[in-house]
Formats: C-alpha cells, sequence, structure tokens
C-alpha cells in the first residue's frame, strides 16, 4: 500500500491567480483557487531553467496561455546544469484530472518540434484513444498557426503510428501500450501520459532505455492518482520521497493532491490547481457522491488500494472488530488459496461466534518468487488442521488441488468449493455490508481484501476474479470459502413466516 507523507510543502504565491476567473466563477466563489504549488515535491534549485521561453511560447499558441500552476511546472521541470543538459531527466507531474495536464504536454511537444530542434519525440498513454485525441489536438495548435503549419514537412494519419515531421526533420511519434518502444531509434524526449495505467515495469524499462543514446533525454510523465496496482506511478512516487528526505536522485516529482479525505472544495482545491480559473467548484461539488474510491483518485489525487475494488474500504473497516478471535475449543473452517502464478498462497480460518455473526482470521501466508512448494504448504496447513476442531478444509481444485491432495490421505477432511466460489463470494459480501464479518484488523487480510476486483459471469453473476484483480488476492478468496460454511444456518428453515 502506497504510503503518503507530507515531505515538502509547497509554498502559496500572493499573486492573483488569473484575471480569467471573472468568466468562469460567480462572484460568491470567487474566493476558492487552486493551489498553484504542489503539496509534495523533489528538492528546488537555482539553476536556470527553459522553462521561460515554454512559457512565452505557450502564451502564442494556448488562448490564455499557461495556468499558474503550469508555469511553476515548466520553469521547475525544465532547469538546466552547466553543461546545458536537463537537471531532472525524469519528471512526474501527479495532479487531479482535468487540470491542464495534456495541454502542458502539446506545448512541450511543439516547442520541441519547432523550437529545441530534438529529433524524434515520442507520446505513449496506456490507451490508444488517448494518443489519438492529443495528436489530433497538436494537429489543431499547428494548423491554426501559419508559423507553425509553414514548418511541417508531412502529418502521417497511420493507426497507432501517427507521425508528424518538420522540415528540418523533427518528428514526434505515437505510440501505445506495450508496443510503445518498438521500432524507436534514439528518441530525444518521451512523454508518458496515464501512467497509473502502465502496470508492467519491463515496458517501461525498454521505452526508457531507448533514451540512452540521446544526447539530452528527458522522460516527461503525466498521471493523476493510483492504486496498489500502479506499479510504475507506485515506483516512482517512493524515488520522489527518498529524493525528497535526502537521498541522491536526479528524478523530479511534482504532486498537487489534497492533504486529507474530507470532501470538501477547500481540500479539493489542493490536487485541483485549475480550480477558479478553468474548473468551477460546483463540477467538484457534483461528483462530491460519485463513488469515494473513484473521487478520492480523479478529484482529490489520492491513492487508494483499489478504484474497483469489490468490498468498500469504509465497510471493511467497520467490521474490524479487536475482541474477536478463534477459539481453539469451537468448531473451524480452513480454507487455503493458491494464486495463479502459484508464488502466493493464504490460509484463513472462520468460527461462528454467539449469534448471527462469525470471526474470520489469516492464520498463514506463504510467498515465493518463483513457485511454491505444494509439499511444505500441506505440511504447515497439518499443522493448524490438528490445531483447531475443523469440520472442513476448503479448497478450489483449479488452485490448490495439489495441496488438498497431499492432505487428503493424512486423514484431513477436504471438500472441493469450486462449485459454490460464485455463491461464496456474494455471502462474503452481504456479511460484510451486514457487519455480520468480524475480523481482527489485519493488514495483510485488509490489503488483500481491499484489492479484490469484481469479475462479472453471465447474466447477473460475478467472483472476485484472481487474475483480474492484478495482485494476489488468495486471502480474499480464501475469506469468502469460509463464509459459505460460516453462514450455513443451523436449521433447515432459516426464515420462518407467521
Amino acid at each position: 500500500m502506497i504510503r503518503s507523507p507530507l515531505v515538502i510543502v509547497g509554498q502559496e504565491t500572493s499573486d492573483d491567480v488569473s484575471n480569467r476567473l471573472t468568466s468562469v466563477l460567480e462572484s460568491e466563489s470567487a474566493q476558492v483557487f487552486g493551489h498553484e504549488t504542489p503539496r509534495i515535491h523533489t528538492p528546488l534549485n537555482d539553476l536556470p531553467s527553459r522553462g521561460h521561453e515554454l512559457i512565452d511560447f505557450a502564451d502564442q499558441i494556448i488562448p490564455g496561455g499557461f495556468m499558474p500552476w503550469q508555469k511553476w511546472l515548466a520553469i521547475q521541470s525544465l532547469k538546466i546544469k552547466p553543461d546545458g543538459r536537463y537537471y531532472h531527466p525524469l519528471t512526474v507531474a501527479t495532479v487531479a484530472r482535468q487540470n491542464g495536464k495534456s495541454t502542458y504536454m502539446l506545448a512541450r511537444i511543439a516547442m520541441g518540434l519547432f523550437h529545441w530542434d530534438e529529433s524524434l519525440q515520442v507520446g505513449s498513454a496506456h490507451r490508444l484513444v488517448t494518443s489519438l485525441e492529443q495528436f489530433r489536438s497538436l494537429v489543431a495548435i499547428i494548423e491554426s498557426h501559419d508559423d507553425l503549419a509553414k514548418q511541417v514537412k508531412r502529418i502521417r494519419w497511420q493507426h497507432g503510428a501517427e507521425e508528424i515531421e518538420t522540415l528540418s526533420g523533427n518528428r514526434f511519434v505515437i505510440k501505445a501500450g506495450g508496443s510503445a518502444a518498438r521500432g524507436l531509434s534514439k528518441p530525444e524526449v518521451v512523454h508518458l501520459d496515464e501512467l497509473r495505467e502502465m502496470k508492467d515495469l519491463d515496458s517501461f524499462a525498454a521505452l526508457r532505455y531507448t533514451l540512452m543514446a540521446a544526447k539530452n533525454p528527458q522522460v516527461n510523465c503525466f498521471s493523476n492518482a493510483g492504486d496498489s496496482h500502479s506499479i510504475v506511478l507506485n515506483l516512482l512516487k517512493e524515488r520522489g520521497m527518498a529524493a525528497s528526505a535526502g537521498a541522491i536522485d536526479d528524478i523530479g516529482y511534482f504532486e498537487w493532491s489534497s492533504p486529507t479525505e474530507v470532501l470538501s472544495i477547500e481540500n479539493a482545491a489542493f490536487a485541483n490547481p485549475g480550480l477558479g480559473i478553468t474548473i468551477h467548484p460546483d463540477n467538484i461539488k457534483a461528483v462530491f457522491n460519485d463513488p469515494i474510491e473513484v473521487v478520492m483518485t480523479e478529484v482529490l489525487c489520492r491513492w487508494v488500494q483499489t478504484i474497483s475494488s469489490v468490498v468498500g474500504s469504509a465497510e471493511w473497516a467497520e467490521c474490524a472488530d479487536m475482541d474477536v478471535d478463534l477459539d481453539p475449543e469451537k468448531l473451524t473452517w480452513l480454507a487455503i488459496d493458491c494464486s495463479p502464478d502459484r508464488r502466493f498462497a493464504a490460509l484463513v480460518g472462520a468460527q461462528k461466534l454467539n449469534d448471527e455473526r462469525f470471526v474470520v482470521k489469516l492464520l498463514h501466508t506463504w510467498e515465493n518468487s518463483v513457485q511454491l512448494d505444494d509439499r511444505a504448504i500441506a505440511n504447515d496447513a497439518a499443522k493448524y488442521c490438528r490445531d483447531y476442531p475443523i469440520e472442513f478444509l476448503l479448497y478450489s481444485r483449479r488452485t490448490s488441488g495439489a495441496v488438498a491432495a497431499r492432505l487428503q490421505p493424512a486423514g484431513i477432511p477436504v471438500f472441493d468449493m469450486d462449485g459454490d466460489y460464485p455463491q461464496s463470494c456474494d455471502e462474503m459480501l452481504g456479511a460484510i455490508n451486514s457487519q455480520r464479518l468480524r475480523h481482527r484488523n489485519q493488514s495483510e487480510l485488509t490489503t488483500q481484501i481491499l484489492s479484490a476486483v469484481q469479475l462479472r459471469r453471465g447474466d447477473g453473476g460475478w467472483v472476485m476474479g484472481r487474475r483480474a484483480s492484478q495482485s494476489a488476492i488468495c486471502a480474499a478468496v480464501a475469506t469468502a470459502l469460509v463464509t459459505h460454511f460460516a453462514t450455513r444456518p443451523e436449521t433447515e428453515f432459516d426464515i420462518l413466516v407467521g
């Protein structure tokens, strides 16, 4: 889970945010402005910057020019060393949606094409449609300015390989997804949008290493907040945090994010530097009732465990109870599950309490970077089967069949849950939302529960998708399996009428 300490806090300037405020805001809302400087950033320096050139160029091609936060970003991210090379060869700008990240990126691309003589720039986003929309916007900017249009040699509209080439030989091409590094020869600058969607470190590394022979390389990344699956963004955030704390790293990390989860305009102003300029406060207020995970990442620019989690974090937190625990004398159900890649496994136990509630507890986890040993897992699980009076050890034949096959000859009662898994998921979610499920607030169990993503099946059916969740959710699956038995009615008739 991503940590979010406050390391360096940006300072507000006293200048008026923009004279364009009156065209957007009503008078009663005019006192709420977005913050010009990021809440978290790597250490600043007094080196000269090429950002001033970019700001002047933006005044020519963008109506109204850059917003204050974009000017700040241009100055800080384009600092140059005495030898003329960029002080930050890698920059990350994390800002909430619709605040002008794409506008800034387009101006930076155009500057490299027409003024900074950058021979090859590459633009990439997780979704091709995003890259195409940005390409069309760039072409529109060029065609609306004769001085730029006269410098264009050709514009190539080949699906997934669009390209602009100038008379001087400078090129900008777009690539999408995992193919971004294919066929590239010595790019100078790479622009990555939607970085939170990049979940493959190998693809990022391959793209980054195409710059090794560049004269003055720079990778510019743009994103809003992500979740536990945002592998590349999370890694760069950690590097930025470490640099802020004194680690030697030339990354430039700049994060506009809300300091708390409070749903208020004042809190959102930290994550929305365009508030009061291009974003009306009412537009932000209108989305506060949307799913909380979406509001956190899209509006407040705060990290969450999973954006589309099956289980709500608030509902799960309400089920925490440190006064309950497994009783070694009571009837127990155990469940084991392994990840599809066989690198992770978890064992969960459950017992009924004295009312309709039941307690679940994560008993054991296994991890191996290559592949787990089913014999070692079976030996560990057998110990718990002896410690508690179990009715069954529950498992899925698809993921844990090899473990169960070793336990059954030892006299341990096992039960295949593949046929009951969809029902178990429904029962677990209902037990959580009604607070009948109780847990001891174990951090690893919480992480896996909140990482589980819903995978829909047929007409209304669903399960927690092991692969769809893109991280280990063995403990969540095992919790669902034990819930099936823990919620089983004591009598044949669960509901009496009359």
